[in-house]
C-alpha cells in the first residue's frame, strides 16, 4: 500500500467519525425539538379541558355561595321579625306594669339605641 492510500484511508475514517458525530448531534437536537413540539401540542389540547374544569368548579362554588347567601338573608329576615315581636311584647308588658302602678326596669343601652335608631 502506498503512503497516499494510507493517508486517504485515515482521512476517510476521520471524516466518517466527524460525520457520525454531526449526525448524532443533529439527531439529538431533532429528538429534543420533536419532544418539545409534542409537549406543546399536548398543552394546547388539554387547555380547553382545563378551562372547562375550572369553569365547572367556579360555577359550583358560585351556586353554593348563592345558596348560602339566600339562607343567610332568610335567617336575617326571621331574626328581624323575632326582634320586632319581642319589642312589641315587652312594650305591651311594660304598659300593663305601668297600668298597675309598677315602673318596669329601664331597658339595656342596646335596646335604647335600637328604639332610637331602628338599627
Amino acid at each position: 500500500m502506498s503512503l497516499w492510500a494510507v493517508f486517504v484511508a485515515v482521512l476517510g475514517t476521520v471524516g466518517m467519525v466527524i460525520a457520525g458525530l454531526f449526525a448524532a448531534r443533529a439527531t439529538k437536537q431533532a429528538a429534543a425539538a420533536t419532544a418539545e413540539a409534542t409537549q406543546a401540542a399536548a398543552r394546547v389540547q388539554t387547555e380547553p379541558n382545563q378551562r372547562a374544569e375550572d369553569r365547572a368548579a367556579f360555577e359550583a362554588i358560585k351556586t353554593e355561595l348563592r345558596a348560602d347567601l339566600t339562607a343567610t338573608r332568610e335567617e336575617v329576615r326571621s331574626l328581624r321579625s323575632l326582634v320586632r315581636a319581642f319589642a312589641w311584647y315587652v312594650g305591651e308588658l311594660s304598659s300593663q306594669m305601668r297600668g298597675h302602678g309598677i315602673e318596669p326596669p329601664s331597658p339595656p343601652e342596646r335596646v335604647d339605641e335600637y328604639n332610637r335608631t331602628g338599627v
